[in-house]
Order: C-alpha cells, then sequence, then structure tokens
C-alpha cells in the first residue's frame, strides 16, 4: 500500500508539473537528472556521471553520510529544496532529506496555496509545498568535491582568448549597439518583441563543477543587438560574474524550460550559501517577472531558414560592365547572404556576395522584361543540377505608375557614388526603363560607350532631387573637372541645358526605424562585400545613414539605406557563424590607404581590383530602399516635404 501511494503522489505530481506554466520551482526540485522518484533511477544512471567513492564523510543533524560507491544521482527534497546525493536521501523513493522534512511535508497546505497563488494558479489540495530551511549541510561534501573539479579545469583552461569581442568593446567604452528591431531582414527582425533589460532566462550555469550541465536563472543587464550581458541571480549589484551571450543561441531558455524538460538548477557555487532557501529566494525574485516566449527558440529557427538554394541561376549585375547583367549560380548560402558564381566561372572564382534580398539579382528573364542590358552566357544549356529560382522569391519593388509626368533621359540629379560610397554627386539620367527602373551615370566620370552607367528604380533611397545635399548640409562632389567653384546647381543647369527632375517623382517616405547615432552594428564593406566589419552609425538623414568602419578613416565611410540588407544587429555574425572583421589595426589602415588612393586615381569604365564587388553591394543598397523623405531636419516620422526642394536663383 506504501509503494502504491508513493507511485500516485508521484504521478499526481509529475501532473501537476506539466500544468505548472511558471515551472520554475519543479526545474529546481529536478535538480537532479533523476527526479526523486524511485522509477527514475535507471534514467538517472545514464545523465548523471559516476561519483569518486573516496569523498570525504559529512555528518547533518546528528546523522553520518558518505558518498557511495558506482554511479550515484542526485535528488532534491521535496519539503526544503536541499540538493544532495540520492543515496543519502531518506525513505525508499528518495523524496525527502530528512525524517522532519517528511512529517512536515503534509502539514503545510496554507504555504502551498500561497506558492499556487504566486504561480497565477488556484491552490489545489495536493499542491506541493515549501518550508523555510536552512540549506542541509550535506552539500557541503558535494561541493568539496566540484572544488577538486574546478581546481582541474582551471589547468586546463588556462587559454588565452584571442580575436575581437563585442562585450569587451561595448562595456570598455560604454557604446549602445542598434536593437534587432531596426534589422527587419535579419532573424528575429519583425518578432523581437518587448526583450529588454531585466528579462529573466535560463542559462548554462558556469559557476559550477557538477559533471553534467546544470542551469541557473540570469537577468539581462545590458542589451546590444543579440548580445546581452547578463548576471545570475542572487549577485544582486555583484557584477563579478556578469557574462556575455548571444541570447539566441540554443543554450538559453524561458524560465521554466528546465522544469518541462527535467533539467537541473543549480545555484552557481559562489554563491550558493548565501541564501538558506533558494526556493522562497526564487518566488519572491520571479513573481511578476518577465521572460522569453515560450517559442522563442523555435522562432529563432524558423526565422534562419532561407528559400535561396545552391544551385539556383538567377540574373546579377556584371561587376566588370555595371550597365548589365549576367547569370549567376547560387554557390553558397550563409546567413542568407548569397555567394554567387558567374555561370561562366569554370574554376568558380569569379564570385561576389550579396544578401538574398539585394535588388542587385533578378529573376532568370528580368532583363529581357525591362530593356537592360544583359550578357548572353556561352553555356548554351543548364548545366546538371542547376535550375532557374523561382520569381517569388526576389525582393519586390514598388509599383510606379509612368504613365503620366516622368523621369526622362538628360534630367539631373544627387546620386550616390557607386565608385566612391562616401560621396554624393551630380548625375544625369541616361535611359529610362521599364517599370521604374532607371539607368543612372555620374557626371564627368562616364565612360564613352556608357558600360559604367548603374541601374536603380525610381523608388531607390539612393537617388535624391537636386538640391537635396544643399538642403542637408551634406557637401555635394561636383563633376570631375568642373571648375567653377564652388558648385551651384541654377549655374550648372543653365550651363548644360539641362533640368532637373521633378521632386515629385522621388519617394518621400521615412520609416521610423529607430537607428540613433553612435549606435553599434554589423555592417558589410560594400567595397569588399564578402567582408562585414564592427561599424558605427555617424549620421542620419531621414532614411539615409552614413556608416563609419571602426578603425578606419571616414573618407572609408558609406552612405546606406536604413532598410540595406547590409547592414545587421551586433551578435548576427555569430549567430550565422559568419566571419566578423573588427575594427582595423594602424598598419593595415596604412596599407589600404595607400592601395585606395591609386584605385580611386584610376577610377574609370570598368572596375578593377577588390572595388569591382563594391559598385554591385552598392547598388545592392542604392536600390534596396523604397521611400525617403526631403524634409530639412525632419524626424523619423513621415512627412511630405516636396516643396523644400528648390533650384535657388540668382541674379
Amino acid at each position: 500500500m506504501e509503494n502504491t501511494k508513493d507511485l500516485t503522489e508521484h504521478s499526481s505530481r509529475s501532473e501537476r508539473k506539466r500544468r505548472d506554466s511558471f515551472g520554475m520551482f519543479d526545474g529546481y526540485d529536478s535538480c537532479s537528472e533523476d527526479t526523486s522518484s524511485s522509477s527514475s533511477s535507471e534514467e538517472s544512471e545514464e545523465e548523471v556521471a559516476p561519483l569518486p567513492s573516496n569523498l570525504p564523510i559529512i555528518k547533518n543533524n546528528g546523522q553520518v553520510y558518505t558518498y557511495p560507491d558506482g554511479k550515484s544521482g542526485m535528488a532534491t527534497c521535496e519539503m526544503c529544496g536541499m540538493v544532495g546525493v540520492r543515496d543519502a536521501f531518506y525513505s525508499k523513493t528518495k523524496r525527502f532529506c530528512s525524517v522532519s522534512c517528511s512529517r512536515s511535508y503534509s502539514s503545510n497546505s496554507k504555504k502551498a496555496s500561497i506558492l499556487a497563488r504566486l504561480q497565477g494558479k488556484p491552490p489545489t489540495k495536493k499542491a506541493k509545498v515549501l518550508q523555510k530551511q536552512p540549506l542541509v549541510a550535506k552539500l557541503a561534501a558535494y561541493a568539496q568535491y566540484q572544488a577538486t573539479l574546478q581546481n582541474q579545469a582551471k589547468t586546463k583552461a588556462a587559454v588565452s582568448m584571442e580575436g575581437f569581442s563585442w562585450g569587451n568593446y561595448i562595456n570598455s567604452n560604454s557604446f549602445i549597439a542598434a536593437p534587432v528591431t531596426c534589422f527587419k531582414h535579419a532573424p528575429m527582425g519583425t518578432c523581437w518583441g518587448d526583450i529588454s533589460e531585466n528579462v529573466r532566462l535560463e542559462v548554462p550555469n558556469t559557476d559550477c563543477s557538477l559533471p553534467t550541465k546544470v542551469f541557473w536563472i540570469a537577468g539581462i543587464v545590458k542589451l546590444a543587438g543579440y548580445n546581452a550581458l547578463l548576471r545570475y541571480e542572487g549577485f544582486e549589484n555583484d557584477s563579478g560574474l556578469d557574462f556575455w551571450c548571444n541570447i539566441c543561441g540554443s543554450d538559453i531558455h524561458p524560465v521554466g524550460w528546465c522544469a518541462a524538460s527535467g533539467k537541473p538548477l543549480v545555484p552557481p557555487r559562489t554563491i550558493q550559501h548565501k541564501y538558506t532557501n533558494w526556493k522562497a529566494f526564487l518566488v519572491k525574485r520571479l513573481t511578476g517577472a518577465k521572460t522569453l516566449p515560450p517559442d522563442f527558440s523555435q522562432k529563432v529557427s524558423e526565422s534562419m531558414q532561407y528559400p535561396f538554394k545552391p544551385c539556383m541561376r538567377v540574373e546579377v549585375v556584371d561587376k566588370r560592365h555595371l550597365c548589365r547583367t549576367r547569370v549567376a549560380v547560387v554557390e553558397s548560402v550563409i546567413g542568407g547572404r548569397l555567394r554567387l558564381v558567374y555561370e561562366e566561372s569554370e574554376d568558380r572564382t569569379d564570385d561576389f556576395w550579396c544578401h538574398m534580398h539585394s535588388p542587385l539579382i533578378h529573376h532568370i528573364g528580368w532583363s529581357r522584361s525591362i530593356g537592360h542590358r544583359f550578357k548572353r552566357s556561352d553555356i548554351t544549356k543548364k548545366q546538371d543540377g542547376h535550375f532557374d529560382t523561382p520569381p517569388h522569391l526576389f525582393a519586390k519593388v514598388k509599383e510606379v505608375d509612368q504613365s503620366g509626368e516622368w523621369f526622362k533621359e538628360g534630367m539631373k540629379l544627387e546620386a550616390i557614388d557607386p565608385l566612391n560610397l562616401s560621396t554624393i554627386c551630380v548625375a544625369t539620367i541616361r535611359k529610362v526603363l521599364a517599370d521604374g527602373f532607371l539607368m543612372i551615370g555620374i557626371d564627368g566620370s562616364e565612360a564613352a560607350d556608357g558600360s559604367d552607367w548603374f541601374c536603380y528604380h525610381a523608388t531607390s533611397p539612393s537617388i535624391f532631387p537636386v538640391g537635396f545635399c544643399e538642403i542637408n548640409m551634406i557637401e555635394l562632389t561636383p563633376p570631375r573637372g568642373y571648375t567653377k567653384l564652388p558648385f551651384k546647381w541654377f549655374d550648372y543647369l543653365r550651363e548644360t541645358g539641362s533640368i532637373a527632375a521633378p521632386v515629385k517623382l522621388f519617394n518621400k517616405d521615412v520609416p521610423n526605424h529607430g537607428f540613433r547615432v553612435g549606435m553599434k552594428l554589423e555592417a558589410v564593406d560594400l567595397m569588399e562585400p564578402r567582408l562585414i566589419c564592427v561599424a558605427t552609425v555617424t549620421r542620419i538623414i531621414h532614411r539615409l545613414l552614413r556608416i563609419h568602419f571602426d578603425g578606419w578613416e571616414e573618407e572609408y565611410d558609406q552612405w546606406v539605406d536604413c532598410e540595406s540588407p547590409d547592414l545587421y544587429p551586433v551578435g548576427w555574425c555569430q549567430l550565422t557563424g559568419y566571419q566578423l572583421q573588427p575594427p582595423a589595426s594602424q598598419s593595415s589602415r596604412e596599407n589600404q590607404s595607400a592601395s585606395s588612393k591609386q584605385k580611386k586615381k584610376a577610377k574609370s569604365q570598368q572596375y578593377k581590383g577588390h572595388k569591382k564587388m563594391t559598385t554591385l553591394q552598392l547598388k545592392e543598397e542604392l536600390l534596396d530602399g523604397e521611400d525617403y523623405n526631403f524634409l530639412q531636419g525632419a524626424s523619423d516620422q513621415e512627412s511630405n516635404g516636396s516643396a523644400n526642394f528648390y533650384i535657388k536663383q540668382e541674379p
């Protein structure tokens, strides 16, 4: 009968555990890999490593305990919450650490009701109860065992950690990172929710030398993109063991996950004896606290599924002749970024990188449909396994009405220079294509055959009406060789017999993007688009961002749209397994500066050196966004300000 009663109680307890949405305390009760039931001893023996038989003898309440020979699991007292060696517990079922706990178990219905209310549930007659009671001294023996293991680990783990650390970089300089919600194209960008400081998580307990992985509760002290500075519960204002981690990692869970998964919750060794009753402490600390959504890890996984696959064929800009496209094949996909290899590349080294949402890539047949120049492949038929990418996978552009007043050849405007992304230049519309696409050239730098014209959509955030730079106090780069300085649009239009593109044709929407000056992020170097670097937002003009690469001179800054798929939250590279480039050292800056200056002087109709892919990647920037607000001094909110763009007539 006694065994039957124990089994009934265990079954009822397990059912309540599954229903317990708070989950925290059952998780603590399962601090053993064995869940204090004799029926789970088999599982315990599989999950818990054997303990040495020579551990010290200790005394507890007048009783003497030793660690048994062979394998031994851990158990948790269902009365006081004491965690200890299973074989040292009282009774055959090992549910209690002492006789007094066993007798007190049934006399605490009132406290059970209080706990139930804290968990947001109506109390039940058979609810588990907790009693304030000191931690049993049996932990002392196991603590000594932990200390021995930790000393051994220190001798093995004396490896200096080299390389860049976002956490150290942010902490040492008090930097602020752009929030994940600024990056709609990045994993979790649209479903990040209200994750913020003080959110509680269940994370691996690294301040513990148990032979199995155990967990503890930690709170977010500071957020930096995907990375969070965490502090274990119980450390209060002590930051000594604070640590950074990527909260989209596989070992980060919402409170209650341990209870549902049967994983142990063990307090850090440093504060193990700080509180006499950890359960009561956690009830107080966690009541009303926020945690991650239960399906957080599932959402992370789903947001990192990408529709583009290797062997898909696309049309993409020819990096040697920007005015035309070529067929390329997806070689690999990392975090939504594509390594594309031109179809005619026999050794598969003629490649470049761009994001799957880049406006640089299109479905097969796109060039013909809009009248864009296209280089026919020498390959007469598809290679085995290659197939055309479905058209619906590509980024959609806003539909425009070209039937009324529209852009015309010869109209002047301002545009980001794809050969020098830090400048906005005087430009001309050279050809009007279908579906709102335009071919544009930079005045004074165009090749005679037009091979360096580049294609933008009319809604591109990288083309601007005449006067944009003046109104927003940006230096406008005049045409090469133009000597009548300072440059004035009114004089230039009169001298060239040109007209400015109507302001109303430009898209003026500005999203509430959330970026602020000084925010840190990870950004593609559009001059070498396979590289993703540590970067900073240094200026914001409506939806246009000035991106500075940390450690480099300002001449390498780049103008980028706020919705560019080449900007990522801090921690994106770690999450996706992409290599992050740290801030440049002095020597690398000097070497790069010398080569860059030579390349700038040799700028011509064809991109050379590593800057070839700049144009492609820049065009990705230029074509990516859809909206722009041109009001001088406008905020992030939507506004109409076409009247603020004007040509100032001078006598």
